[in-house]
């Protein structure tokens, strides 16, 4: 039921710069949807207040999932009080993907300006590379061969994310049940070569890789690709959670965003396991262009994980030509041109 990742929620203090930077160093250009709305159905993470905010979901069309670049429009969205350490509470990283990393990072290192890692590898041996916004989220550059439709070798879209836990065991029943087919890739424990601020105390880091390989199920399935949910639990000092005392949409990494076919089918199986959704729009949500039923469950320490079921999509709106899923019952992918046609949309700089 859950057939990618569709995208990353990211909070920022403004969301047009931001985006302009996210669409020059990573290829988020082929916007969805831009909505500006309350969000009354969050107010369990918002302080029991309803606020307004403008969301821009943003794809890069090589394949992988988008990134939901979200604004408050009625509060100042707060930082963490205190400088985030690797295997902190909550989202760390976010994965992009590179058909190949090395050229990746000779070419972001020839362009200069942005923090970069040393060029390392992965526990399974692959190279991999850290880096920074502008905002100082960090980003990993990992291999893919799950493609779309690969047109440049330098960045793809979101395949996971990296996930900091209080309790591996727990984390990885939960992981699994929700990704269904997995497998592990790795479970190393030791050092983080690359990761920022990892070698600046004496910590210890067992690191689970956890992949859901491509498979051609779901409507987006052939653009979004494979999951890696990658956990991190540290020892050797006393951990803090990146979001505590802070609201959904505050800044830095607000969730990650699943894609689904049969939100209701999910909700039993998760219940089934002793999951419960804490948020679920019931029905079609409307987000301006696009609209689908959406919902929330948090991992064993209250990470936010959401699931959206796409009814509705904008392909060509500048002749307001939408696709309609709400009622569709296969679960093949679209034809690939149909999926291909959101690039009409794309933003030029």
């Amino acid at each position: 039921m859950v057939t990618g990742v569709q995208q990353v929620g990211i909070g920022v203090s403004n969301i047009t710069s931001s985006w302009k930077w996210y669409r020059k160093w990573f290829g988020f250009d082929v916007p969805v949807f831009d909505d500006e709305a309350e969000a009354k159905l969050m107010t369990r993470y918002t302080g029991g207040e309803v606020h307004l905010r403008r969301a821009v979901l943003a794809m890069n069309m090589q394949g992988g999932g988008g990134f939901e670049i979200w604004q408050y429009k009625t509060r100042t969205p707060q930082g963490a009080p205190f400088a985030v350490l690797p295997g902190d509470i909550g989202i760390n990283v976010v994965k992009l993907k590179s058909s190949n990393v090395r050229h990746s990072y000779d070419m972001m290192k020839a362009d200069g300006g942005i923090p970069l890692s040393e060029l390392t590898t992965t526990p399974d041996g692959k190279p991999t590379f850290y880096m920074k916004d502008e905002s100082g989220n960090n980003f990993q550059f990992v291999e893919s061969e799950s493609w779309f439709r690969l047109r440049r070798k330098h960045c793809g879209g979101v395949c996971g994310v990296v996930i900091g836990v209080s309790r591996m065991d727990a984390a990885l029943a939960f992981y699994k049940t929700l990704l269904g087919d997995s497998r592990v890739i790795y479970d190393n424990t030791g050092a983080w070569s690359g990761m920022p601020g990892s070698d600046n105390n004496a910590c210890s880091y067992r690191r689970v890789l956890l992949r859901k390989n491509f498979v051609p199920k779901g409507a987006f399935s052939e653009l979004l690709g494979h999951i890696d949910v990658e956990l991190v639990e540290c020892s050797g000092r006393q951990l803090k959670r990146i979001y505590q005392n802070r609201y959904w949409g505050d800044l830095g990494f607000i969730h990650v965003c699943m894609d689904v076919f049969d939100m209701e089918e999910l909700k039993h199986s998760m219940a089934a396991h002793g999951y419960y959704f804490t948020v679920d729009s019931a029905n079609s949500f409307d987000m301006g262009e696009a609209a689908g039923r959406f919902s929330y469950a948090e991992d064993p320490d209250g990470t936010l994980i959401e699931f959206v079921e796409t009814h509705r999509v904008p392909i060509l709106k500048k002749w307001n030509l939408y696709l309609n899923l709400k009622n569709r019952k296969e679960n093949r992918p679209l034809p690939r041109w149909m999926v291909q046609c959101l690039a009409f949309n794309r933003v030029k700089d």
